[in-house]
């Protein structure tokens, strides 16, 4: 199978809470791996292909939760694949971060 990522992922396991775009509702889920690009999160809840989510997530080495901005790519596996939307400078560091230590 062709892999046409563009960052390498590496592999994580983070309990993280999700809601879609404009909701208050959050549902729970664990990054299994993550890039500068996106992540899978294992979940019983995974949303529709196109969903626009936030993400809620500490990652290791942070204190302060990441709030990201992301769009379901992907559905299988039990969860979904996501593509990080516009992210600032301290959310591209702590996933830089994240995936220097693996």
């Amino acid at each position: 199978m062709l892999d046409l990522r563009r960052y390498q992922r590496s592999p994580i396991d983070v309990e993280l809470e999700f809601a879609l775009k404009g909701s208050t509702e959050r549902m729970r889920g664990r990054a299994k791996d993550i890039s500068l690009g996106g992540m899978f999160v294992q979940t019983a809840q995974p949303q529709a292909f196109s969903s626009e989510l936030v993400v809620y997530a500490t990652l290791p080495g942070q204190r302060a939760q990441l709030t990201l901005p992301c769009i379901v790519r992907w559905v299988g596996g039990g969860g979904m694949g996501l593509q990080f939307g516009l992210i600032g400078a301290r959310e591209t560091y702590a996933i830089t971060e994240a995936t220097k230590s693996t």
